[in-house]
């Protein structure tokens, strides 16, 4: 899968795709941490424009067969470097979160680097395992994806 899985350097237009792919029901529920209102264009374009701008942030595009199926991207949380990336669910199941991760921790050298998933986002969980991430630990928090509080693995590659 990693022949046709590429990263780039995010454009005004991926962040576009980037909000069409936010929008899916079962992406945010999936997801959980999420906007509150994720049909709220502006705050998306808002939120993505401190990302761009943030000089600890790194974000990529993730391009498939040359299309726009996702990002992913690397930030301070909570004090610590973590990951984080999403995927458009038409292209779920094809390799494609753990080809991009994969591809973007060899750019990406911080480390420990941090990751956290929703205990019962199985398909995430198993994307971080396979990139090396290994459970350190558990959290919960309200997840506006989900309108509840959610428990959460934290997870750390060294």
């Amino acid at each position: 899968m990693n022949d046709v899985v590429e990263l780039r350097e995010v454009t005004e237009s991926d962040v576009l795709a980037f909000f069409e792919h936010q929008r899916d029901p079962e992406s945010t529920w999936m997801a959980a941490f999420t906007a509150e209102d994720p049909t709220d264009r502006v705050a998306f374009l808002l939120k993505w424009t401190r990302i761009l701008t943030d000089n600890t942030s790194v974000a990529r595009t993730v391009l498939f067969n040359g299309y726009v199926v996702g990002h992913v991207l690397a930030f301070v949380e909570f004090g610590a470097p973590e990951v984080s990336y999403w995927i458009d669910p038409r292209y779920w199941g094809m390799g494609l979160a753990s080809a991009a991760l994969s591809r973007f921790l060899d750019e990406v050298l911080t480390r420990p680097l941090y990751a956290r998933a929703v205990k019962d986002n199985y398909g995430s969980l198993r994307v971080l395992e396979k990139c090396g991430f290994l459970v350190v630990g558990e959290d919960q928090g309200f997840a506006e994806g989900r309108g509840e509080e959610v428990e959460e693995y934290i997870l750390r590659l060294d």
